[in-house]
């Protein structure tokens, strides 16, 4: 055979094999697009961003509804939604950041970095795992707290020592979620690193894992961005969608709009895949030390509880081991699912709170499993 004869035959096998292989990737993925597809026409007030990902590529992400119902603004794949306590992966991260560097311990008392507040015998570790039994800092803000001004985590803990609410119970005896316990490790993180908490993430976890919309954002900030997907709730009076941030009583949102750690980061769905990406690279802190983050809480009882340092944990009969988190803020509703032994990754922002969420991620969650059957 000739040369050129041989390179024929070669380029005509080649190009045979790609065929094959790409018409089989389309099979594979076109039957999950359309069942998805066909789920959220079932659902057409749904607002949003969906991305769902194997191994990091995204095999279906689509953007729903609008950004702004008043103006009609469109959502797309890149609009920036709050993340609300999705953002306690992110100080959590802060926090193991610093232990591998030496700066803290996760057993040293809260004390250390904060000095004067009435709840003694916590850890960093009661911090991380929701086993503190601290009140709830909103709370005791929502009661005292003059709400023509912006409170920061300085104002939280002052108050904290001032009115000295009850604790619900002893450190470590059970697992109950804690907004105070993440406000707390931001300003633990400000104290050990000597940096304020919104630089230290921009510089040590935004910046390198390359998350270019990712912020802990002011509201002003928040304003001035032309992709914003803000949050809305229904009103069954107006029979319509209306901004959440109109409703006074759910405006804690901006008057305890500098608190840093329990909240507040707002993203895209591509950069929270670029940030669970990273999370299985050693680019943030070594796979040894991000292992503690996924290892369930040990309570003084003997019993464990499902969540780690800002994650919980589950467990998918198909896929494995599973870390995600949740997010609820006034008319947000943010998820992100991460099968880390079978590397698929599911991403959910909502800027309407739908109130079908937990039917859209439990039939996304089974769709994702029986596709990788």
């Amino acid at each position: 055979m000739s040369i050129h004869r041989f390179y024929s035959a070669y380029s005509l096998l080649a190009g045979l094999l790609f065929h094959v292989v790409a018409s089989a990737q389309t099979h594979s993925s076109k039957p999950m697009n359309d069942e998805l597809n066909s789920f959220f026409a079932s659902i057409p007030d749904f607002s949003g961003v969906v991305l769902i990902a194997d191994k990091g590529k995204p095999v279906y992400e689509k953007a729903f509804s609008y950004r702004n119902f008043e103006t009609k603004s469109p959502i797309t794949t890149g609009s920036i939604f709050e993340l609300a306590s999705v953002s306690k992966q992110f100080t959590a991260m802060t926090i193991l950041m610093l232990k591998q560097e030496g700066k803290l311990d996760y057993d040293d008392l809260i004390d250390k970095y904060i000095p004067g507040l009435p709840y003694p015998g916590i850890t960093i570790r009661h911090l991380l795992n929701h086993t503190s039994g601290l009140p709830d800092y909103q709370d005791v803000m929502d009661k005292h707290w003059d709400k023509s001004k912006v409170a920061n985590n300085a104002d939280n803990i002052a108050y904290l020592i001032k009115y000295h609410p009850a604790k619900s119970f002893e450190p470590g005896a059970k697992y109950e979620y804690s907004n105070t316990g993440y406000m707390l490790l931001a300003s633990i993180a400000e104290k050990a690193s000597g940096q304020d908490f919104i630089q230290f993430c921009r510089a040590r976890i935004f910046k390198p894992v390359g998350m270019t919309h990712t912020d802990i954002r002011t509201r002003e900030e928040k304003i001035k961005l032309p992709d914003m997907a803000w949050g809305h709730m229904y009103v069954p009076e107006k029979k319509r969608y209306v901004r959440a941030d109109s409703f006074p009583e759910f405006n804690y949102a901006i008057w305890l709009g500098n608190r840093k750690g329990p909240g507040r980061i707002s993203s895209t769905a591509e950069d929270l895949l670029k940030w669970d990406r990273a999370l299985y690279t050693s680019k943030l802190v070594s796979q040894q030390t991000l292992a503690e983050a996924f290892k369930p809480a040990q309570l003084t009882n003997g019993t464990s509880s499902p969540y780690g340092f800002g994650w919980e944990l589950t467990q998918n009969d198909t896929l494995g081991k599973v870390v995600q988190h949740s997010g609820d803020n006034p008319g947000y509703k943010t998820e992100i699912i991460r099968f880390i032994e079978a590397d698929k990754t599911i991403i959910v922002l909502c800027n309407n709170a739908h109130e079908k969420m937990p039917e859209i991620l439990k039939t996304l969650e089974q769709v994702v499993a029986n596709h990788a059957k």
